[in-house]
């Protein structure tokens, strides 16, 4: 088909229709045109998409036919079955597809929180180097465990300082080397503030400390530093896809996976702030934390494993993204 050709022919109809649904008021004989030209376009776009598929011009079919079915139903609420779609299905999507990135990051940065604890613990030049004797004392002693005080505005606190790691992580993925550096620098942090209190016999209580609201809060720091090397992997190796095509793909899943890390923040930020420094039994608060963590696995490995299977990638659907050239390979 010869797509200028078409387009010639059929653009009065195209131009009439923009027309009528940018008007405020119709009367009865164009009320019908609306929805005779509507009914045409809709078959142009059918006959475009399966005979000549230019992503510009389905695209410009695409946002005029949304625009005038705006115009023929009426503007409405976004409705509770997207929001539950998302949820179910794009969330738990984009969350499964990066799976083994984000085991991959886990297991790298326990290994560095895991040398550099015991680097602290077991060397007297590393152990002076994080503050003087007195400083140490009363850190191990008191400042760490009062640090977790039960309260809405320490959880508001506690959310908003894990999000911005997470933000940093996924905002600067495109590098490939800031996420690297935000991952490594919070490892050796939690890695050396564990050796400390392991050289002074607290081992224990940063372990209880940290258990009931780090599980799910450093998986989900870990997530975002997952997510930001996959989409600079994208960039190094895009597949079958055009390079600006899987960018683009994998950035608005990128989007979705940030939504759903800010989800898990508030929970484990909430476990923090209410949980951990709770008078509840040190048991009942470590089961809290295994459990949050598992509700984040199972959310992920069951829905997920459903959604990609049915086709979901956590990327918007190709109406809302819009068409792309078809790609060969």
């Amino acid at each position: 088909m010869d797509l200028d050709a078409f387009a010639a022919v059929h653009t009065p109809e195209w131009d009439r229709l923009a027309a009528l649904s940018r008007r405020r008021r119709l009367d009865g004989a164009e009320a019908d045109e609306l929805v005779r030209l509507y009914q045409a376009v809709a078959t142009h776009l059918s006959t475009v998409r399966s005979t000549a598929p230019d992503p510009v011009l389905v695209t410009r079919l695409s946002d005029l036919l949304n625009t005038a079915r705006t115009r023929v139903a009426g503007s409405h609420e976004p409705a509770w079955r997207d929001v539950t779609r998302f949820a179910v299905v794009s969330l738990p999507a984009a969350f499964y597809r990066i799976r083994w990135w984000i085991h991959v990051v886990t297991l790298a940065c326990l290994a560095v929180a895991v040398v550099a604890g015991v680097y602290v613990a077991t060397d007297p030049d590393a152990l002076a180097a994080m503050g003087p004797p007195s400083a140490r004392e009363a850190y191990v002693e008191e400042a760490f465990a009062s640090y977790y005080e039960p309260g809405p505005g320490f959880a508001g606190v506690v959310w908003t300082n894990n999000a911005w790691i997470a933000a940093q992580c996924v905002g600067g993925g495109i590098t490939g080397v800031y996420p690297l550096y935000v991952l490594y620098n919070n490892a050796v942090s939690i890695g050396a503030t564990g050796g400390m209190m392991a050289a002074y016999d607290e081992l224990d209580l940063f372990l209880m400390l940290i258990s009931p609201h780090g599980l799910l809060e450093l998986t989900a720091v870990f997530a975002a530093g997952a997510a930001g090397l996959r989409l600079f992997w994208t960039v190094v190796d895009p597949g079958h896809r055009r390079r600006a095509v899987a960018l683009a793909q994998e950035g608005r899943a990128l989007v979705t996976t940030a939504i759903g890390l800010a989800v898990a923040l508030g929970v484990s930020g909430l476990v923090e702030g209410f949980v951990t420094g709770s008078n509840l039994p040190w048991g009942v608060k470590i089961a809290i934390g295994v459990l949050v963590l598992a509700a984040f696995w199972a959310y992920v490995y069951v829905l997920g494993r459903r959604a990609v299977a049915a086709g979901h990638t956590g990327d918007l659907s190709a109406d809302q993204a819009g068409e792309v050239a078809p790609a060969a390979g």
